[in-house]
């Protein structure tokens, strides 16, 4: 046999990991609905195809441990006992954890855990429960309930049934004064291959029972009695019955590609139900379904185009700006029209083209949520809740590195509301509310964001709790406390350290988990906004851009010196003068039609009003959450469409710039991280002026001779 060579045998290793990972989802997800509708057979069925895909895959790539462990597994799923016992989505869940224990090894190359435990489970599956022992032996004696074939065999069975041939399930007793009961089952299979195909046969050759009783599943042409007829032989069998299955003829259609261990109803899935049931009652195959092709690609691969499209964008820039210089020059020129027409029509294109690259990049949220079911159902049973997960908003996309980021900061988020919202079924008897708390995630657009919310029906977040933890901390001064709006004060649980539990467990109290939630979101270039009623509940939610590649915005310049904002936190753009800004808690602020604007200075106050010939300043208003805030600038830039750029740790050592990019000319546009200047203003900067940002690049001219180097 032909091995791999080494970079195949790791592609293929690196493909099983992926796929593996999607069935260990399925796995859970089954588990769930079994665990809702414990009667539902096809329930079992599917589990027991995911557990037979991941068998045969972990044995394509040598992981024998895993493939040998899946395998019995997947026999013990095969037994009635098993489909009627009770713990049977319990041992799916232990099974689907020490699955992913046994992949997280075998991708460390580390020792692979105990599967002791697994094992025991599994052996629990062939022992009947008491409570059903009547009604499976009378299940056993009904002739309507037959052996479960293999999926191998169900398909070959469609298959024959496809070539014409009819389908025989073939019961034969040996004869009790047989001397030699394992000659006589090799009798038998050569007797019934003269006369049709057998696809399957039961017990193994090696079991106890191969000696009392022998079965078999035979495609043939002929006639139930000529079956039956070659089956008696004097001295060696006993009792024969041949019994018709029907299974219905299928047209043969392309076939749909899926992703691994998705549990699909497919027509082998189809033929192997009629084929356990033995029944001529069998439903009719699925509708065809048209053929689609799923191609996997390394998001790395997706990056490196996403790159090269952003330096044509660069390149569009540069191209326009020549343009502009030319028209400049030549106004009369016949060419202008036709270079004008050139540039518009790669602008068109090169739109379309990022915009498909863009797709490629976003996946759908629920492969993020439907992670989320299981962890609810643990936590919710540790914690002594009753808790039900509400899903909404799966076909929300968002670009896959995002759905990555969010997705230690939801789960602290959702652990949370479990652990610190949803009371116990007493409490919420007392309260007048559902014994089962609710938890909703819910994804959806909102312009150029893409909004996720968790969403508690629990306690809610005591407000005063809070206040008085934050004096305590030493975050806020007694009177300042009293003056703070209930926004404010609920900012206080994303501080490092802070929380309000009064005790310790495994799920919340040690003042870890929100602090990551802001910190991840404002490195994703996000923000999360938590609203509270007492009694009724919590909500955060987390606004993401849709991509972090290529971004619209607005630039302007401080102190001569160019920076950019996204766009799309811009709520508008306000001219003021000096005279019109005022002092509040030594804070400037500015009223702005009936309300009131805190007035952030990116520069040192006597710069920015200096200049006689332009009185009126540019006020920036920005949307942070549900809160707004004007930066103050000396003149704005205009909109442009910027490739962002990451800067190592020699060029900027400050959280207040996120990014940069390079404009057509060659100048370099610093991306202001807007959280947290607002974080720096509202926490450090009393005085409302930030001259560090603007001051940190003293020594460096940002222009196409002297810039900064920018990393891909």
């Amino acid at each position: 046999m032909k091995q791999f060579t080494d970079d195949r045998g790791a592609e293929l290793r690196a493909l099983f990991f992926e796929s593996a990972k999607e069935l260990l989802q399925s796995l859970n997800d089954e588990g769930l609905k079994l665990e809702k509708r414990p009667d539902d057979t096809e329930t079992v069925r599917g589990i027991r195809r995911i557990v037979h895909t991941l068998k045969g895959d972990a044995a394509a790539v040598g992981f024998r441990e895993l493939s040998e462990l899946a395998h019995a597994f997947e026999d013990a799923l095969a037994l009635e006992s098993a489909q009627a016992h009770k713990s049977l989505p319990e041992i799916a869940f232990h099974a689907a954890d020490i699955f992913g224990e046994m992949l997280e090894a075998y991708r460390r190359q580390a020792k692979l855990p105990s599967t002791t435990s697994l094992k025991k489970r599994i052996q629990e599956l062939s022992q009947e429960p008491k409570s059903r022992k009547t009604k499976s032996k009378t299940l056993k004696a009904s002739p309507s309930v037959q052996t479960i074939w293999t999926e191998y065999e169900t398909t070959a069975a469609q298959a024959a049934a496809n070539a014409g041939k009819s389908i025989y399930h073939v019961r034969v007793v040996i004869d009790p004064q047989c001397a030699m009961p394992i000659a006589a089952r090799q009798l038998l299979l050569k007797a019934l291959a003269g006369i049709g195909e057998v696809l399957g046969a039961r017990p193994e050759a090696t079991s106890t029972e191969s000696s009392k009783k022998f079965e078999t599943l035979v495609a043939s042409a002929s006639l139930p009695e000529a079956l039956a007829a070659k089956c008696r032989i004097p001295t060696v069998t006993g009792d024969v019955k041949v019994d018709a299955i029907d299974i219905k003829p299928q047209i043969p259609v392309a076939r749909k590609t899926e992703s691994a261990g998705a549990p699909a109803s497919t027509p082998e899935a189809e033929s192997h139900a009629a084929v356990k049931a033995g029944s001529r009652d069998a439903e009719p195959s699925a509708q065809p379904v048209p053929a689609e092709n799923i191609l996997r690609v390394d998001a790395e691969r997706i990056d490196n185009v996403l790159n090269l499209v952003g330096e044509l964008i660069i390149g569009k820039s540069m191209l326009q700006q020549a343009l502009n210089e030319f028209a400049r020059r030549f106004p009369k020129d016949a060419c202008r029209g036709r270079f004008a027409d050139a540039m518009a029509f790669q602008a068109r294109i090169l739109n379309d083209l990022q915009r498909s690259v863009m797709k490629v990049r976003m996946v759908p949220v629920e492969q993020l949520f439907r992670r989320f079911p299981r962890m609810v159902r643990d936590v919710a049973r540790q914690c002594g809740r009753e808790v039900e997960l509400v899903l909404s908003g799966e076909n929300t996309d968002l670009d896959k590195g995002l759905l990555d980021g969010i997705a230690e900061p939801m789960t602290h988020l959702v652990r949370n509301a479990i652990g610190h919202g949803i009371e116990t079924p007493e409490e919420r008897t007392r309260a007048g509310k559902p014994a089962k708390g609710t938890i909703r995630l819910d994804a959806y657009h909102q312009g150029n964001q893409v909004i996720v919310e968790i969403n508690d029906d629990g306690r809610g977040i005591d407000v005063q709790k809070v206040r008085a933890r934050a004096v305590e901390r030493g975050f806020l001064k007694p009177e300042e406390a009293s003056r703070a709006s209930e926004s404010s004060i609920l900012d206080f649980i994303f501080r490092p350290g802070f929380s309000t539990a009064d005790e310790i467990t495994e799920i919340s109290g040690r003042g870890v988990g929100l602090d990551v939630v802001h910190n991840v979101l404002q490195r994703l270039k996000g923000t999360v906004q938590v609203e509270s009623r007492p009694g009724q509940g919590t909500i955060f939610r987390l606004r993401l851009p849709l991509t972090l590649a290529i971004i619209k915005a607005l630039l302007f310049r401080v102190e001569r010196r160019l920076y950019a904002i996204p766009l799309n936190a811009v709520a508008e753009i306000a001219r003021a003068y000096e005279s019109d800004l005022h002092r509040v808690d030594n804070r400037e602020v500015l009223q702005l039609r009936n309300q009131v604007l805190p007035i952030i200075r990116l520069a040192n106050q006597q710069t920015s009003a200096g200049s006689q010939k332009s009185p009126k300043i540019f006020i920036l208003v920005v949307r942070i959450g549900d809160r707004k805030f004007g930066l103050l600038v000396n003149a704005l830039e205009g909109e442009e469409e910027l490739v962002i750029k990451a800067l190592d740790d020699h060029t900027v050592d400050t959280d207040m710039v996120s990014g940069a990019s390079i404009l057509g000319d060659g100048r370099v546009v610093l991306i202001l991280n807007l959280g947290e200047i607002v974080e720096r203003f509202t926490k450090f900067a009393p005085e409302n002026t930030l001259g560090p940002v603007v001051g940190m690049f003293s020594s460096q001219s940002l222009t196409s001779s002297n810039a900064p180097e920018v990393q891909a």
